[in-house]
């Protein structure tokens, strides 16, 4: 894979929750939950499946860092 975004976390679909037009894709990274809404046409055409390992890729304009 090459994509031009830094922040890739790799995981595995621990969850796919289809609605009528959008899914939720659950992947775990490390322990932490990490939550995407992509179209179900893309689950589809990238065969995603519970179990199978994927990255959650993070494309923003700023990452912005906190502290208590």
């Amino acid at each position: 894979m090459k994509i031009s975004a830094r922040n890739q976390l790799k995981g595995r679909i621990v969850e796919i929750t289809m609605g009528a037009t959008t899914a939720h894709v659950r992947i775990e990274i490390g322990g932490t939950i990490v939550t995407a809404s992509i179209t179900n046409a893309a689950v589809d055409d990238l065969a995603l499946t519970v179990g199978k390992e994927a990255y959650a890729v993070v494309k923003a304009s700023d990452v912005m860092i906190a502290i208590d």
